[in-house]
């Protein structure tokens, strides 16, 4: 199923495939809660930026590895890479329009990143 995306102002729009039933990471690192980030891990192949590429901003931090995307103008990051998988991108569920019918959240200890990052390994694999 194809899902589309945003940010909050709608500036940066994206488009990413996925089951009717998603299931997501939901991560207690310091970023990720407190943004209330629930994770959809995908391959790059079923990610597709539709506008916004001049819109966004990337943050950083730690080993740098992950790319966090912020929309410039409403600051929401919508979607990134990760440093799990740098191969695909890390979708914020809560920022697709309309929700999928049934979301599946799974808890990730991200405060204890170096040892269950190879849980998350296979999700940006092609299935």
């Amino acid at each position: 199923m194809k899902y589309k995306g945003s940010c909050h102002c709608g500036a940066v729009q994206f488009e990413v495939e996925a089951p009717e039933e998603v299931e997501c990471q939901e991560c207690n690192c310091s970023i990720c809660s407190k943004s209330g980030y629930l994770h959809l891990i995908v391959p790059e192949s079923r990610f597709k930026l539709l506008q916004g590429e001049n819109n966004i901003t990337t943050y950083t931090f730690d080993t740098g590895e992950a790319k966090h995307k912020f929309c410039k103008t409403c600051g929401i990051k919508s979607f990134y890479i990760p440093r799990s998988n740098p191969d695909g991108y890390d979708i914020n569920v809560r920022c697709l329009d309309p929700q999928p019918e049934k979301i599946n959240i799974e808890l990730f200890d991200g405060k204890n990143w170096e040892q269950h990052a190879h849980k998350l390994s296979h999700l940006s694999k092609e299935q």
